[in-house]
């Protein structure tokens, strides 16, 4: 770039920082969305030490935070004796540690917070937030129930509680869990909206425990509590094999309900042997198979007063509690969404009555219905329409995906599921009594509640589709788990599609508290040997562990929520776990080769079907291994480096330095060439830099050729897709990083786009050119793994990166890379700090760019093709040159 248009681009950018609105005058300094442990007024806190996070609301540009003062007290007015304050000079503003008295357990603790900053300027205090604490074990007085007999009836059980509340309430928590799923009412009043609660987790290990204010449910004098239970992930089918019982063969409560009156006293009331349990009208519930619900045997009342039990109504059993310790939430549970209107019904040529959403998703649809009593109206599930139109449900395998709803008589009813979800666009409706109408369905959408962070959109409808799948493909397998897929008789927590796509979820949505929550069952998972299973929770056994790629999450995820979040705990906390996984390695590696066991390698990689002249992109399953060897060496070199572990730096780093000539030794020509000669191959051995410094841009230049050799197609599989663009970028081939992103023709990511996909596809090719299918046993159309682009997209496209030194946006780099013939791009995520935003516009040659940074972060801009960087601070800010 010529030396006058350098002084364009600083003068513009001079001209333009100085006159936008807000600089001239001081705007009041607040701060806003206070959360504690990642969570907004969480009611059952297990740390010890939980942290404080807020954001800074400030007119002024280039604003810091220079001072913080915390007070914290046991009541809404905390006043000027509080029971912890403290006052620090220092800017941090996220995940800021309590440092006072022991807390105690179960007591709510509110607090405030207010700042100074670098202006002279003194925010007013917070508003009033609060926290509460869990349950220690000696706290739980409370026994487990279950039904009289043995529990093997597939009937979901009710169970009940009448009692009496002699005084005026000021308030009430509910402390429950369950064996199984459960649903709690108080007096008819559902006491959340949070679905298929407690969640799923390690069991065997831990199992998670919901509190929930009830104060505003329950009342002076006569009030009745009714839970219903159901098999979920614990009793039902779940993984291979027809496999039911895994973690046991009996549902079970725990509910225990602490009362406090307005005069100061208590009172607890506990699931004992003093409930009454009977059947329900869930006949069935099973998380692959579907729900049955007969409204005929409804018990209509049973939540509230006035209900007069039958003999249907026994003793409930008294069974010991379990060895799994009870833990409060690290991460969200599971809420409703998003809302679909029928689009149309409509008859397939084989006679079939369907119903389109519109969109795959995952969730239920709540039928209205009015018919004669007994009649049965079935609700099938799935994904696509076959070539010619008809129904499609071999891809499902054994999964029946069914719910069954039986009419109790002429009254209108609205019908859904309680306890399983499925995976949809299409519904068959069969046995509905009289007209079917759009009006009677609509799909609800369910998934973990993640508040949605990131946006991003271009000029090219086709990426922005792309996006849309991205995100909704996340939605749909973020199910309390990170699940593969959400349709089939599967939907378990694959490793390696969660290691490979965790960068892009942390761009869409906050996954903070999901992947904090996952990842302790990850551990927990984790063999004696240091191998993690290729599923968590792993309902498979402990042999099916320790594949390269996908058990190296045990290292990924924590560094990437480490650097997307700031959350040094979730370090401290997997340190072992990484330890022990590279330990694994270690062991099995000989002359620090890692070429023995079981791996997938580069799962669902570019194969023609009659490949007669070896095209198929088949890269060595062992020089995979050795490179994720390396890479989770390093990330555990820098968890290390980051806790301060200086010994297990330098013995790590010598590690990888031995690793590294074993692969160049094992696996590289002296010249440079891989023996696998694959997209992945280079991909990964110059994402994970295991070639020497001088032999790098030559194997960059061997990845372009063999992209130009097939036509700019990727031949990627699960492991190297993530990384094929990034790489690309890296060595100076931005280029052909757009090639392959605009790619329309298979295999490609806009490929599915092209053929109608809502959210991303399992296979580059699940449905083939002539409208048929890939092979169906497996075929999902909503699999995020290849998702993974979202990262580069944000990170290129539009430019918002993450300075992993300063890890949760604390520094920025905007640097955004445009191609692909686009003439704008945006982008904005909603960061520990606040909002960041980049967008830029390239139209006749004239490239405009505005950038926001938050208040109390900075940024370092690079302007694409000019060279020029600028160092900015919070504020707006816009750009514009030649391009």
């Amino acid at each position: 770039m010529n030396q006058q248009l350098n002084r364009l681009v600083t003068l513009m950018s001079v001209i333009l920082l100085c006159n936008l609105p807000g600089n001239a005058v001081a705007q009041k300094l607040s701060l806003y969305d206070l959360k504690v442990e990642h969570m907004v007024n969480p009611l059952n806190i297990d740390n010890p030490m939980p942290r404080f996070s807020w954001k800074i609301n400030s007119g002024v540009k280039n604003t810091l935070q220079t001072n913080y003062e915390i007070k914290l007290g046991k009541k809404a007015t905390i006043g000027n004796k509080p029971f912890w304050s403290t006052n620090k000079g220092v800017d941090q503003s996220v995940l800021v540690p309590y440092s006072g008295p022991e807390l105690g357990s179960k007591t709510k603790y509110f607090w405030q917070v207010r700042i100074k900053d670098n202006h002279g300027n003194t925010s007013p205090w917070s508003a009033v937030q609060h926290f509460q604490t869990g349950l220690k074990s000696a706290d739980w007085t409370a026994k487990w129930i279950t039904v009289e007999g043995k529990d093997t009836s597939k009937i979901s059980p009710l169970f009940r509680k009448e009692l009496s509340l002699s005084k005026a309430i000021r308030s009430a928590m509910i402390y429950i869990t369950a064996k199984g799923l459960y649903e709690a009412n108080i007096n008819g009043k559902r006491v959340s909206d949070y679905y298929f609660a407690p969640g799923w987790t390690s069991y065997r290990k831990h199992l998670q425990y919901q509190v929930y204010d009830v104060t505003s449910s329950l009342k002076k004098g006569e009030n009745v509590i009714g839970v219903t239970l159901g098999d979920g992930w614990y009793k039902g089918r779940i993984g291979f094999g027809g496999q039911h019982n895994f973690y046991g063969d009996t549902r079970a409560l725990l509910l225990q309900l602490e009362v406090e009156y307005t005069d100061g006293t208590r009172e607890t009331i506990n699931s004992d042997g003093s409930w009454k349990s009977s059947n329900g009208p869930i006949l069935a519930s099973d998380v692959y198979d579907g729900e049955t619900y007969d409204a005929r045997r409804e018990k209509k009342g049973w939540t509230v007063t006035g209900y007069q039990e039958d003999a249907s109504w026994k003793a409930v059993r008294v069974i010991e509690k379990g060895t799994e310790q009870l833990v409060g939430m690290s991460g969200p549970l599971v809420k409703k969404h998003e809302t679909f209107k029928a689009l149309k019904i409509f008859k397939t040529p084989q006679g079939e009555t369907v119903v389109d959403f519109g969109q795959n998703m995952v969730g239920w649809v709540m039928l209205k219905a009015k018919g004669p009593a007994g009649t049965k109206i079935t609700l099938s599930h799935t994904e696509v329409l076959d070539k010619a139109g008809n129904f499609y449900q071999e891809n499902l395998r054994s999964a029946k995906a069914q719910d069954h709803y039986i009419l109790s008589g002429n009254e209108e009813q609205v019908f859904e599921p309680h306890f399983t979800f499925q995976g949809f666009r299409y519904v068959r409706v069969d046995g509905y009594p009289g007209e079917l109408k759009l009006e009677d369905l609509t799909g609800v959408a369910l998934y973990s509640d993640m508040e949605a962070t990131g946006k991003f959109s271009t000029s090219n409808a086709l990426l922005n589709q792309l996006q849309h799948n991205i995100q909704w493909g996340q939605k749909g397998n973020f199910v309390d788990v990170p699940t593969d897929c959400p349709q089939r008789d599967e939907r378990l927590g694959w490793t390696g599609d969660a290691q490979a796509f965790a960068a892009t979820a942390a761009y869409n949505m906050d996954v903070s508290g999901f992947f904090t929550k996952w990842l302790k069952d990850v551990k927990a998972d984790q063999t004696p040997t240091g191998a993690i299973p290729h599923v968590v929770p792993n309902v498979i056994d402990d042999g099916q562990s320790g594949a390269a790629g996908w058990a190296d999450v045990g290292t990924i995820i924590p560094w990437e929520m480490y650097v997307s979040y700031g959350d040094k705990r979730i370090l401290e906390v997997q340190y072992e776990s990484m330890q022990k996984w590279v330990g694994f390695i270690s062991s099995r590696a000989k002359n620090n080769l890692w070429n023995s066991g079981f791996h997938f390698g580069d799962w669902l990689f570019y194969r023609p079907n009659d490949d007669n002249d070896g095209r198929s992109a088949v890269t060595d399953k062992y020089m995979i291994a050795q490179t994720f060897y390396a890479h989770s060496t390093q990330l555990l070199i820098n968890a290390a480096n980051v806790l301060g572990k200086k010994e297990d730096v330098e013995k790590y780093s010598n590690l990888l330095q031995d690793i590294k000539s074993a692969y160049v030794k094992e696996y590289m020509t002296p010249n440079g060439k891989l023996v696998s000669n694959t997209q992945t191959a280079y991909v990964l051995a110059l994402q994970f830099d295991m070639l020497p410094d001088n032999l790098r841009q030559q194997a960059s230049d061997r990845l372009v050729a063999n992209v130009r050799d097939y036509g700019n197609h990727l031949t990627t599989g699960f492991l190297g897709t993530p990384y094929l663009c990034h790489v690309l970028s890296r060595f100076g081939h931005e280029d052909v990083a757009y090639d392959l992103l605009m790619q329309e023709s298979y295999p490609s990511w806009l490929y599915p786009v092209k053929m109608g996909a809502t959210t991303i596809w399992e296979r580059w090719d699940g449905i083939k050119p002539d409208g048929s299918f890939q092979t169906p046993d497996m075929n999902s159309f909503n699999h995020y793994a290849y998702g993974a682009i979202g990262d580069w997209m944000y990170k290129n496209v539009a430019g918002i990166n993450v300075v992993p030194s300063s890890p949760g946006y604390k520094e920025i780099l905007i640097k955004p890379i445009p191609g692909g013939k686009l003439t704008s791009a945006s982008a904005e995520l909603n960061t520990s700090y606040g909002m960041v935003k980049s967008s830029w516009t390239l139209v006749d040659g004239l490239f405009k760019l505005d950038v926001t940074v938050p208040a109390n972060a900075k940024a370092t801009v690079v302007l694409p093709k000019s060279g020029k960087k600028e160092e900015i601070g919070s504020g707006n800010y816009h750009f514009e040159y030649k391009y």
